[in-house]
């Protein structure tokens, strides 16, 4: 399809929102590429990078091999990513230490309108369909409820944690940052990337090169990940839309227990900086809240979140009529 410059722009805007999503625990950018429209797409582009588009590339030059794989689009969308999540790490974890409610409340609400949008794209409702929903529902929330533990050091663990995670950052409704928090390595990650900028920006090669190569473990684990699962996603959505879609309704739903904004702290660890953070929380009622519920402002972030993914599915529409 042709696409103007502004479109490409639009892109990565939603790659932007996709990376800051992808950067807190219990929300998934795979939501937002799939409320904004171009969830497909993504999918299809990714399953279209493989070692034959050298072949084209020596065939018939870099442009065709480009636009054989969708090139601007992906870059356009990854460029986005990465912006949001070098410049947003150290102002998300500043608000997850500081204003974790209203943080929350926001994703709260974002991933509540997603659930009902992405619901609404399933077309044939019967047994099966329900069942998927209830099955998905139960073991995403069971997973929310899981005990993060410690992260080795091993270079391979680093590898598995790119895997997974990436896995998890292109399913909507199933958060990334969560399942390295899970395993252990969203300290590591959240670091890593603090660390590369930093690194960089004060000219500390040291602090660099130790960053890059943990970039470099997490960045290889997961491209193999977004291959491997890119395919296999790709076929469910050709095949099985519907099944596909409410087990991604499933999921979110289930997720719903870790992003609720009023937590009851049951566990707490110490961080590499020497802060004590999270270890494991519950969810409990805002007026059982331990200190200012910040019952309104919450409720106002809540309608911001609902309306952000109105504002993103009209974009979507407004693609998919192009």
């Amino acid at each position: 399809m042709q696409r103007r410059f502004l479109d490409y722009l639009i892109i990565t805007f939603k790659g932007i929102a996709m990376g800051a999503a992808d950067v807190v625990p219990g929300v998934s950018g795979g939501t937002i590429a799939f409320i904004s429209g171009i969830y497909e797409e993504l999918i299809e582009s990714i399953d279209k990078v493989d070692f034959s588009v050298f072949k084209v590339w020596k065939a018939s030059g870099f442009k065709v091999a480009w636009k054989s794989i969708n090139g601007n689009f992906l870059l356009a969308l990854f460029s986005g990513i990465a912006i949001s999540i070098l410049s947003l790490a150290k102002l998300i974890k500043w608000l997850l230490h500081n204003e974790p409610i209203l943080l929350w409340s926001f994703f709260f609400g974002l991933v509540l309108a997603s659930i009902l949008y992405i619901a609404k794209q399933i077309n044939r409702w019967s047994p099966k369909i329900i069942i998927a929903i209830i099955a998905t529902s139960v073991l995403s929330y069971f997973i929310t409820l899981a005990e993060p533990f410690a992260s080795p050091d091993s270079p391979f663990y680093l590898l598995f944690c790119g895997f997974i995670a990436i896995i998890a950052m292109i399913l909507p409704g199933v958060s990334g940052a969560f399942i390295l928090l899970i395993l252990g390595a969203y300290q590591t990650a959240i670091d890593t990337i603090n660390n590369l900028r930093d690194g960089l920006l004060t000219g500390n090669m040291e602090l660099f090169k130790d960053a890059l190569l943990k970039f470099v473990l997490l960045a290889v684990g997961a491209v193999i990940g977004l291959k491997v699962f890119s395919k296999a996603l790709n076929w469910m959505f050709k095949h099985q839309k519907n099944l596909t879609l409410a087990i991604l309704t499933g999921f979110m739903i289930g997720s719903l227990n870790k992003i609720w904004p009023w937590k009851e702290v049951l566990k707490t660890r110490i961080n590499s900086e020497g802060e004590e953070v999270t270890l494991l929380d519950k969810s409990i009622l805002p007026l059982s809240f331990d200190g200012d519920n910040k019952m309104l402002m919450a409720i106002v972030f809540i309608i911001i979140g609902f309306a952000a993914i109105l504002i993103l599915e009209r974009l979507g529409s407004q693609k998919n009529k192009a």
